[in-house]
């Protein structure tokens, strides 16, 4: 019986063993399962910013103010509620050239926005470079059914770990009985293409700027099953 649960041991992407139950032996076999449901995104969450230098605190502070308010009253008059924006750093920093041994000082606000219609991308983006938008920092892809695709991953995951241990057990000649232990391992990682760089005026600019391809929602679970005769 040792040089049988030894065995099963080594099976790769599996573990078994043998564990002691009021005084019975249970024999068991630990297997991951992943699920996995690719999906067009609808939506995204869009992180721009603006950017202002100049020699005076108050005046680079004033000019990246106007700019957010800007872009602030932009959101607003494109129906964008106002829950789906939001304000994420402000900076004022002051900088210091060694080769000039002058100061310098640098504004900057970074906005979230989610962006529930990815068909308005193009259309929001050249509206946001008019109203001052110079940086973004990244776009990361949604599905807003995320909770009904993940519960589908999640009842991929469980077959798969069953289809696995099921495998290894007919190999053995036993059978799989009645799962002991579910661990769910699932991290949510949204396919997030992140990039930084400035924005040049986009006005009367009618190209599509945005490849959103599909999301890959993944679900994994860890299932420790009884092994029966």
């Amino acid at each position: 019986m040792k040089k049988f649960i030894l065995a099963l041991m080594m099976i790769t992407g599996a573990y078994a063993g043998a564990q002691t139950v009021n005084g019975d032996t249970q024999r068991q076999i630990n297997v991951n399962g992943e699920g996995t449901i690719m999906v067009a995104p609808d939506e995204a969450i869009v992180t721009i910013g603006v950017n202002n230098t100049g020699k005076d605190a108050a005046e680079v502070k004033k000019a990246n103010d106007a700019a957010t308010d800007k872009i602030l009253k932009y959101l607003k008059s494109i129906k964008l509620h106002e829950k789906d924006y939001q304000t994420q750093r402000v900076y004022l920093n002051r900088n210091y050239d060694y080769d000039t041994k002058k100061y310098s000082f640098s504004a900057s606000q970074t906005i979230k926005i989610h962006l529930r219609d990815l068909s308005k991308y193009d259309s929001m983006m050249a509206g946001l470079t008019d109203a001052g938008v110079n940086t973004v920092d990244g776009v990361e892809f949604r599905s807003s059914k995320q909770e009904e695709l993940e519960s589908q991953a999640r009842v991929k995951a469980v077959a798969d770990a069953k289809k696995k241990a099921e495998e290894y057990a007919r190999a053995l000649n036993v059978a799989v009985g009645f799962p002991l232990v579910v661990t769910d391992n699932t991290q949510t990682n949204y396919p997030r293409p992140v990039y930084a760089m400035k924005m040049e005026s986009m006005a009367g600019d009618a190209r599509e700027t945005l490849a959103a391809g599909e999301i890959e929602v993944k679900a994994n679970v860890n299932i420790t099953f009884e092994l029966t005769k």
